[in-house]
């Protein structure tokens, strides 16, 4: 094989020994291919980990694909590092690594830390460059408070691809400028504080949802060069709107040009498919208990961070991470050193992760999708936590979805469902999902969950929702749910938005857009939202009527709220107890005529000194069918 590719390095002997260690965090700027000048000449240098190779070339357009064209020198420290400078090579050159395994294997492979790939169904890698001219200086200034846990968390879950799509075409994508130019007007019309992308680094197979990656360092080119996504995330900081990322460590896919068996060997996966193979999924599990893994791992989390100014990143599948056994048989998992069923080596890699995102970007968010009863996964690590800033609330998410999905008749035998929450709801950091998991595979959308006509239906959304936003917690809604999409969520086409001229629709979608408001305005809903000081139930065990009441608390006394439901098509005459004498506003109606409602209303009610619920005085509320109301005192 010739030797084309001069020696220059961008390792320093520190970067080979905190990759080493699995502490180097920003392998970004290192691997992968960076446009550079060396001995005065231009050109690319490239970098790739193989330790199981017996030589690793460079092959492209530029070469005509020949293996033996343009090899990559391997480093003396057996690090397993190939690297190299390429002259003449720039931005825009396609390109992949062929590998010459030492079992004999000839594999071509794309970078794994390309900043760019080809669309699919190409599969090459792209010589490319985040370098971005940002001027969201003022948001990433503030985002403290705008991330802060002790502040309104808002936010609106969404596919890129199926959001929505181009009108006179429907099979061709919007990219992400012009999402951009119709997605921010919206939010922020809607008036949620942050959204969160499925995820958009680049993957294959499109109905995946973006889960299945084979690029963790590339913005999908479906939708166009890194730089537009850049754009798109600073417009929406412009407009004070958070970015979450969907982020996904817990598995890839076994696609020939990704990092399944990248050098011949199980280099990123486990080489024993008790532990190495998801069988969910059908996809391959990173091997945490490698150091140089979790340096990739973390670096990614960070390179989104860093380089694309994200928010916060929502963890995929984190339980498929913690337990050895998850979707296995007996026999079909090893038990840990302990004989246990944890996952030891994922929760370290957590940890870390954790504690080294909060260390360097202390500002963002770190959100866990964990849909069971593993302890501290929002508390710190140093209190045995697992260090993350929220969790996905999903027992009430399915508690509470299958309630509303009862008959009113028959909603006193499963009362509660709806008070359960807070037997556990303080234990963690809960964020209140209705996510995209809610509205496919044949579980309907949220609309069609309900019970009823169609009158029933909508209001039966409308007190779900305001129930949501009341309730402890910070809140995530998945898209089309704000207008009460009635098709369930369809990845290949896009929304069904002309429902919005239709009154129904057009109400629900005014609703959401109030409770945002009500939700950004009153510190009750969100000073104390993952504090049992910041919620007290008046009535929970009123289930004949199916009837429920409780205060929401701020940090100062008078941000008080009280919040009824009554979750039966029957116009009730009610008496509450309350803790302050005084009258009492309605400042939010779920009844209202605006919103579709049938326009059961009641302004004010003003206290009496009757002994009620232990209270010395207490207010008769006229409650509205299938419905909620808020009120504050006046």
């Amino acid at each position: 094989m010739r030797q084309a590719v001069e020696v220059h390095s961008l390792f320093t002997d520190f970067d080979i020994s905190l990759f080493r260690a699995g502490r180097h965090f920003k392998l970004y700027e290192k691997f992968g291919s960076h446009t550079v000048t060396y001995q005065g000449k231009e050109g690319v240098h490239f970098a790739v980990w193989a330790p199981n190779a017996a030589s690793v070339s460079v092959v492209g357009n530029f070469n005509g694909w020949n293996p033996y064209s343009h090899s990559l020198y391997v480093r003396w420290d057996s690090s397993g590092i190939w690297e190299g400078f390429i002259e003449g090579l720039e931005l825009g050159e396609v390109y992949k690594y062929h590998i010459h395994s030492n079992t004999g294997e000839h594999l071509e492979k794309a970078d794994p830390f390309a900043l760019v790939n080809e669309q699919p169904p190409h599969t090459a890698s792209i010589v490319g460059t985040t370098w971005f001219q940002w001027s969201d200086e003022a948001w990433m200034r503030e985002r403290q408070q705008h991330n802060a846990l002790d502040r309104p968390f808002s936010v609106y879950e969404m596919h890129i691809g199926s959001w929505s799509r181009d009108p006179s075409n429907p099979e061709r994508f919007l990219n992400y400028r012009e999402v951009a130019d119709k997605l921010v007007p919206y939010l922020t019309e809607m008036a949620f504080t942050h959204v969160e992308f499925m995820p958009i680094m680049e993957h294959p197979f499109y109905p995946s949802w973006g889960y299945q990656i084979t690029g963790y360092f590339a913005a999908s080119s479906r939708y166009g060069s890194p730089q537009d996504l850049m754009c798109l995330i600073e417009s929406l900081h412009k407009n004070n709107i958070g970015v979450i990322l969907d982020w996904v460590p817990s598995h890839f896919p076994g696609d020939a040009h990704g990092l399944y068996k990248f050098d011949g060997s199980h280099l990123f996966e486990h080489e024993d498919p008790r532990k190495g193979f998801h069988p969910d999924w059908k996809s391959y599990i990173f091997n945490y208990g490698r150091n140089e893994v979790r340096s990739f791992l973390i670096s990614n989390a960070f390179f989104w961070l860093d380089r694309y100014h994200i928010d916060g990143l929502r963890v995929d599948a984190v339980a498929s991470m913690l337990y050895l056994d998850y979707s296995r048989e007996e026999g079909q998992w090893i038990p840990n050193e302990y004989g246990g069923r944890e996952n030891l080596e994922a929760v370290h890699f957590l940890k870390e992760l954790n504690e080294a995102v909060y260390a360097h970007f202390p500002d963002v968010q770190t959100i866990a999708e964990e849909s069971t009863s593993w302890p501290g996964v929002s508390r710190p690590t140093f209190e045995n936590g697992l260090g993350f800033g929220m969790k996905w609330m999903m027992g009430w998410m399915h508690d509470t979805l299958n309630y509303f999905k009862e008959d009113p008749i028959n909603r006193r035998y499963h009362h509660d469902k709806m008070t359960f929450g807070t037997v556990y709801g303080f234990h963690e950091n809960f964020m209140l999902p209705l996510s995209h998991d809610e509205v496919v595979h044949g579980k309907q959308s949220l609309i069609y969950k309900m019970p009823g006509d169609e009158w029933q239906k909508f209001a039966n959304l409308r007190a779900l929702y305001l129930y949501m936003y009341t309730f402890v917690g910070t809140k995530l809604l998945f898209m089309g749910g704000e207008f009460g999409q009635t098709a369930e969520w369809n990845v290949n086409q896009s929304l069904d938005w002309h429902l919005t001229q239709f009154e129904p629709h057009r109400g629900i979608q005014q609703f959401v857009k109030d409770l945002n408001l009500l939700y950004r305005a009153e510190p009750a809903l969100y000073e104390r939202g993952f504090s049992p000081e910041g919620f007290q139930w008046i009535e929970f065990g009123d289930k004949e009527n199916s009837v429920f009441a409780y205060l929401r608390r701020g940090n100062t006394v008078s941000d008080l709220l009280l919040v009824v439901l009554n979750l039966t098509p029957l116009v009730r005459d009610y008496r509450l107890g309350v803790p302050a004498a005084g009258s009492w506003e309605v400042i939010l109606n779920s009844d209202d005529t605006s919103y579709y409602g049938s326009g059961v209303s009641q302004q004010t009610a003003h206290s009496q000194e009757i002994d009620w619920m232990g209270y010395a005085a207490s207010i008769t509320l006229k409650l509205p069918p299938l419905g909620g109301l808020v009120l504050k005192q006046v």
